[in-house]
């Protein structure tokens, strides 16, 4: 292995420096001409995106880019398996092109002499189930979700932001829809045309469209922010009067934390529904929300999602306006460094969360009872005796798409939820250094506070963040963190909790948040009991994972295994919770008829400790911060 290690060392330098020339080959000139770009979404049945694009060129060869490193996304998920159908032609004879042999994003053409420019013909199969973010379910009858890097083709050797585009899009008649994009001015009325911006712009826009669509105004001072929403059903979209007035509020509270607004106007693109895919994903001055049908109808669901828009609101700030040096790559194609991820995503993991109380979507007690279940999550992740976390961000391109089986032992994308943790730490540091005169909101105000309706992006670095939050409160932060970062511990950085006046501690009974999510995710988590996780939908008592050296990993349980009956009994969260509460009585082990695969076995777990969930609470004597950070601060 050592050997195998340093073979890879010279040949990891070697890809760095070709990614290093290849970025600094790109040409940071206007690229000659306008593309036009024209995308028909009116195949709902098919839920086929149709494409015409033009792109202007002079005789010779070019190589055309689709792209492949999606920002948000941080990896190389580029879905140009959905492209079908593609013909080139110039002044309308046909014009061969081939894919390269290496890179698969790339194709190559000559470009006829005399000809003006290439046209592209090409359809985009919107994805189905089964991936993540832009590669899960977009289009529904009544849905569509146009992602735009879904669908453009640009040419190479340029910066994204040096490429104009003049986009279009045609929609069901009765549909409609929502962007960032500005309407171009004069356009005919055979579609949506939309005025000129670079392909890095376009990319960064995408557009929600629907048969069912409501738009809610949350501000107009200074700038308009909207809350756009589009589902399957009409009664989907009934956010009550008390949730509008939440968002309305967690745009103030942004405002009031950050100080400064860097859109010209914001979209949320909120789409509720139960067939396309589940997640956020920011934009500049948007951003591509989706969840279930039921989220504004089910409070249980409301309570469980309810730092969605606020963590991606904040992105706008964290990711987009400020943003690591190394995610901030000169075109689609040129691979980003994801070593900093713990500031992108870690922050806004905890700025999202405490917006979320700060807007009154979520109570202080609530609030505290996600950070119980995010400190047991970390708590209960032994991985991280191997893995620090840094590498958790370093590997994030790999991470985001490995399985769920073992994700505590392996880690996975930790540096949300462990960030957050760290950054409360810092928070409640800075809070006990200054005797309360200074706090975490003064960095936010300092680092992207500045430059008000500036939207250009501004890149950091690890020393840039250092130095920010010095300037708070002088530390030695560069320690403080890397400490955390590289650590081995098999403890979770927990320090900010106890500053804050808290502990963690477990009870036999769910705290507020873990019983919702339980309820809407349909899953049961014994995690901190048993060591294992369980399906509760339509795959009931499949194990979604199981604590490496936990009684159930000991027992020989796996990821994957199926519970068929406990102690005799057959299978339900239920029937289980109660085999684990008797069991803490006796010393029976717990006895489960598990299938694997084809197999059948009767396994004994050797567990009295009860359940065992998270909560928070007060420690006698010390001082209270956690109640301060969550207070509102907007007039």
């Amino acid at each position: 292995m050592i050997r195998t290690l340093r073979m890879l060392v010279p040949l990891l330098l070697s890809a760095q420096g070709a990614c290093a020339l290849a970025a600094e080959a790109l040409s940071d000139a206007p690229y000659p001409g306008t593309l036009s770009l024209a995308v028909d979404l009116r195949d709902t049945a098919h839920k086929v995106f149709r494409v015409r694009e033009f792109i202007p060129a002079s005789a010779g060869p070019i190589a055309l880019l689709y792209p492949q490193w999606i920002p948000g996304e941080h990896g190389p998920t580029g879905t140009i398996d959905g492209v079908s159908g593609l013909i080139i032609t110039a002044d309308g004879k046909p014009v061969a092109w081939r894919r390269d042999l290496e890179d698969m994003y790339r194709l190559h053409v000559d470009v006829p002499a005399g000809a003006k420019g290439l046209d592209l013909s090409f359809q985009f199969l919107s994805p189905g189930p089964g991936r993540k973010f832009g590669g899960s379910v977009s289009a529904t009858p009544s849905i569509t979700v146009l992602e735009w890097n879904q669908v453009v083709f640009y040419p190479a050797g340029y910066a994204a932001r040096q490429v104009t585009v003049e986009p279009s899009l045609q929609l069901p008649a009765d549909w409609r829809w929502a962007t960032a994009l500005e309407a171009a001015d004069k356009a005919p009325a055979d579609a949506l045309h939309f005025a000129p911006v670079s392909v890095e712009t376009l990319v960064d826009s995408p557009v929600a469209a629907g048969k069912y669509f409501r738009q809610i105004l949350l501000s107009d001072n200074p700038v308009p922010v909207r809350l756009n929403l589009v589902a399957d059903r009409a009664e989907n979209l009934a956010a009550t009067d008390e949730q509008v007035r939440q968002q309305q509020r967690l745009v103030k509270e942004a405002g009031a934390l950050f100080g400064a607004r860097h859109y010209r106007h914001y979209d949320f693109l909120f789409v509720l529904s139960d067939m396309t895919g589940h997640f956020g994903l920011e934009h500049h001055e948007s951003s591509d929300d989706r969840l279930g049908a039921d989220y504004f109808t089910d409070p249980d669901y409301y309570l469980s999602g309810g730092s969605l828009l606020s963590h991606e609101y904040t992105h706008s700030w964290n990711g987009k306006h400020r943003r690591p040096a190394g995610l901030l790559t000169p075109n689609f194609n040129v691979p980003m460094k994801g070593d900093l991820l713990w500031v992108y995503e870690g922050l806004t993991t905890y700025w999202g969360e405490v917006l979320s109380a700060r807007s009154g979507a979520r109570t202080a007690e609530q609030f505290r009872d996600v950070l119980a279940d995010t400190a047991a999550q970390m708590e209960y992740t032994p991985g991280r005796t191997w893995r620090p976390l840094q590498d958790t961000a370093d590997e994030a391109q790999i991470l985001y798409n490995t399985p769920q089986s073992w994700s505590r032992w392996r880690r996975s994308v930790d540096f949300y939820p462990e960030g957050s943790l760290i950054w409360l730490d810092a928070d409640t540091l800075i809070r006990e250094a200054s005797h309360g005169e200074r706090s975490l909101d003064d960095f936010a105000r300092a680092f992207y506070g500045q430059n008000d309706g500036q939207i250009t992006p501004r890149p950091y670095t690890f020393d840039d963040v250092v130095a920010a939050l010095d300037k708070v409160q002088h530390y030695d932060w560069a320690q403080f963190l890397r400490a955390r970062l590289d650590s081995k511990s098999p403890s979770a950085p927990l320090d900010g909790i106890v500053r804050g006046g808290w502990k963690l501690v477990y009870t036999e009974e769910p705290n507020a948040v873990t019983k919702a999510q339980e309820k809407v995710f349909k899953f049961a988590d014994l995690s901190t009991s048993l060591g294992l996780s369980v399906d509760a939908g339509e795959s009931s008592g499949t194990l979604g994972d199981v604590i490496w050296k936990s009684p159930a990993f000991e027992a020989g349980l796996a990821p994957g295994m199926r519970l068929i009956a406990v102690n005799g009994s057959k299978f339900t969260p239920e029937v289980l919770k109660e085999a684990v509460k008797a069991a803490r009585t006796g010393s029976v082990p717990i006895e489960l008829l598990v299938q694997d695969f084809d197999q059948f076995r009767t396994v004994k777990v050797d567990y009295h400790g009860g359940l065992r969930y998270p909560h928070l609470a007060r420690i006698d004597n010390a001082d209270e911060r956690l109640e301060s950070i969550v207070r509102p601060r907007a007039k």
